[in-house]
């Protein structure tokens, strides 16, 4: 999942990101740190956080090209700049592209980025299979809400009111730490429900 940190926690961020952009060797430098994968990926990882998707692409491309950086979990990180730039289509292919390469590498995380970028391609059919898949082990309510909402885009409102009355009755059930997390899902299925 692709985050934006707003308001004061911005600045942490940026922060974390100069630090990150520092230990990049730069020619001018009398000490120089190495252009390690781990740097380069913790780089990577706060360009995602700060939104700058294009550089954390370029970050994870040249990850990958190393011989010691073909790694899934890096591709995920490329998927999920490609989706920061509006790009689903590219984000789809590099999941597709995981999927072939490291068949028994399994994320949540990967299986919701790949729902969400199938819908923001306009595959919606695939999109729900999907999030009806990524819903039955996603942690948090999420995946199911997303279900629900692209149910009820689709035209089939009374499987969305199902899934957002289920997502709802086991939230509030939940410990108050979970339905605090879970608040924005929360609130997202009650608006669903109402209208």
């Amino acid at each position: 999942m692709v985050r934006q940190r707003p308001g004061s926690k911005g600045a942490p961020a940026r922060g974390q990101y100069a630090r990150s952009f520092e230990a990049l060797p730069r020619a001018h430098r009398a000490t120089e740190v190495a252009d390690t994968i781990a740097n380069r990926a913790a780089l990577a990882e706060e360009c995602l956080e700060l939104g700058k998707f294009t550089e954390a692409e370029y970050h994870y491309e040249h990850i990958l090209a190393l011989p010691m950086g073909d790694d899934p979990i890096y591709a995920l990180g490329r998927a999920r700049a490609q989706f920061g730039r509006s790009h689903p289509e590219e984000a789809v292919a590099t999941l597709d592209d995981l999927r072939k390469r490291w068949p028994d590498y399994q994320s949540a995380e990967a299986h919701l980025l790949y729902a969400r970028a199938l819908e923001e391609s306009g595959r919606t059919d695939d999109a729900l299979y999907e999030y009806q898949a990524v819903a039955n082990y996603y942690p948090g309510a999420e995946a199911r809400v997303r279900y629900g909402l692209l149910l009820d885009k689709a035209g089939r409102q009374s499987e969305a009111k199902a899934v957002f009355t289920e997502v709802l009755t086991q939230l509030k059930r939940a410990p108050k730490y979970v339905r605090r997390v879970q608040a924005a899902w929360i609130a997202l299925a009650e608006k669903a429900l109402r209208g």
